[in-house]
C-alpha cells in the first residue's frame, strides 16, 4: 500500500510541477506579444519533455541529492513512509500556489518537506548540507539573475542603438502589422488602435517593433527567433534542473528505475504544464512587469544559462527564482516593474517552506 501511495504521490508532485513551473520559460514570449498562449504553451511543453528526457544522463547527482541522501539519515531515506511525505507535501503544496496564481520553487517545497518528515522522526537534519548545499544556491541564484539581468539588457541596448537598429510603435492585428505611429505617441496610438479596430472588425493592440537590419537580416524576424529559442533553452534547462529532484521520489517504487522514473515524471509534468498553467501564465507574463521582445530574451537568455550550469554542477537552483529574478532586473531598469505583484511573488516564497514543512510533518506523523 506504501507503495502505492509512493507512485501517486510522485505523480502529483509532477503534475503541480508542470502547473506551476512549465510556463516560466515562455512567459517572455507570451508577455511581450511575440506569440500567442497557446503556441508559447506548445513549445514549453515539447522542449521541457526534452529537458526531462536529457536529465537521464546529464543530472544524476541531483536525482542522488534529492533522495534526501546526505540531508538526513540513510536510515530515514529508506523509510519509504518518509519519500511519501515528502512528496504529498511538496505536490500539494506546489498545486495550492499553481491555484492561486503564484509562481513558487518546487526545490523550496522539497526542502522544506524533507525538514518537516525528519522533524516528525527521531532523526536530526545535517544543517551544514542543508545549508551549503541546497539553501545557498536557492538564496543567491534570483540576486544573480537579478544583477546579471540588468547588465546584459543595458549592454544589449546600447549595442542595439550603435547599429543603428530603432524601435517602432505599430498597430497590430495578431502578427500582422497594419500600421506604424510615431515612437512614443501612447494616446494617439491606443486612439488609433481603437478605431483600426472598429474598421477592421479585429482586435487591433499597440506594439513597441524594432526597425532595422543585422547581419543583413530583418531585426524584427532575427530578435523573434532568438527569442524563441532562448524560451526553449529555459523550458529545457527546467525539465533538466526539475524532473530528477522528483524523480527521486518515484524510486521507492520496486518496478521503476531511474530511466522509467524520469520519463514517467516527464510525462505528469507535461500533463500538468498543459491543463493547469493558465494563472501562472497571467502573472508571469503581465503581472511582474511590462516588456518588449529585446527585454524578454534578454531575461530568457540569463535564465537558461544559469539554471543549465547548476543542473550540469549539480546546484539545485530554483527555476522560478532565476526565471523571476530575471523578469524583477528588467523591470528595475525599465521602470515598470508592478512592485504589489513582485511582493505577493516574494511572500509566496517565504511561506513555502514552512508550509511544507508542516504539511510533510502531519503525513508522516499519520504515516508511522
Amino acid at each position: 500500500m506504501i507503495v502505492l501511495f509512493a507512485l501517486v504521490a510522485g505523480i502529483l508532485l509532477a503534475y503541480a510541477n508542470g502547473a506551476n513551473d512549465n510556463f516560466k520559460g515562455v512567459a517572455t514570449l507570451y508577455g511581450s506579444d511575440t506569440t500567442t498562449y497557446r503556441r508559447a504553451l506548445v513549445w514549453a511543453t515539447v522542449t521541457t519533455a526534452a529537458g526531462s528526457l536529457t536529465a537521464v544522463w546529464l543530472a544524476r547527482e541531483l536525482l542522488e541529492r534529492f533522495s534526501g541522501k546526505g540531508i538526513v539519515p540513510d536510515a530515514l531515506v529508506s523509510q519509504n513512509e518518509f519519500g511519501v511525505a515528502v512528496a504529498l507535501a511538496a505536490g500539494v503544496t506546489v498545486m495550492l500556489a499553481s491555484r492561486l496564481g503564484f509562481p513558487i520553487s518546487t526545490t523550496h517545497a522539497l526542502v522544506g518537506s524533507m525538514v518537516g518528515a525528519a522533524g516528525a522522526s527521531s532523526f536530526a537534519v545535517d544543517w551544514n548540507v542543508l545549508s551549503s548545499k541546497l539553501m545557498a544556491p536557492l538564496l543567491l541564484s534570483p540576486l544573480i539573475a537579478i544583477l546579471v539581468t540588468a547588465i546584459l539588457y543595458l549592454t544589449f541596448r546600447r549595442t542595439r542603438i550603435a547599429m543603428g537598429i530603432t524601435k517602432e510603435t505599430c498597430l497590430c492585428s495578431g502578427r500582422e502589422v497594419v500600421e506604424v505611429v510615431p515612437l512614443g505617441s501612447g494616446a494617439m496610438a491606443m486612439t488609433r488602435a481603437e478605431e483600426l479596430s472598429v474598421t477592421l472588425g479585429t482586435n487591433v493592440s499597440c506594439r513597441d517593433h524594432y526597425a532595422g537590419n543585422l547581419v543583413g537580416v530583418d531585426a524584427r524576424q532575427s530578435l523573434d527567433t532568438m527569442h524563441f529559442l532562448s524560451a526553449g533553452m529555459v523550458s529545457f534547462a527546467r525539465g533538466l534542473n526539475d524532473t530528477p529532484k522528483i524523480a527521486a521520489i518515484l524510486l521507492i517504487v520496486p518496478a521503476l528505475n531511474s530511466l522509467t522514473a524520469t520519463v514517467v515524471c516527464g510525462l505528469a509534468i507535461a500533463i500538468g504544464g498543459w491543463f493547469g498553467a493558465k494563472k501562472i501564465a497571467e502573472k508571469l507574463s503581465h503581472g511582474i512587469t511590462e516588456m518588449n521582445a529585446g527585454q524578454g530574451f534578454s531575461a530568457n537568455l540569463v535564465t537558461s544559462v544559469l539554471v543549465v550550469f547548476a543542473s550540469r554542477w549539480g546546484l539545485p537552483v530554483s527555476t522560478t527564482h532565476v526565471s523571476c529574478g530575471a523578469l524583477f532586473g528588467i523591470g528595475s531598469v525599465t521602470g515598470q516593474a508592478n512592485w504589489k505583484s513582485i511582493g505577493q511573488i516574494l511572500l509566496a516564497w517565504v511561506t513555502t517552506l514552512p508550509a511544507a514543512a508542516l504539511i510533510a510533518w502531519l503525513v508522516f506523523s499519520l504515516l508511522t
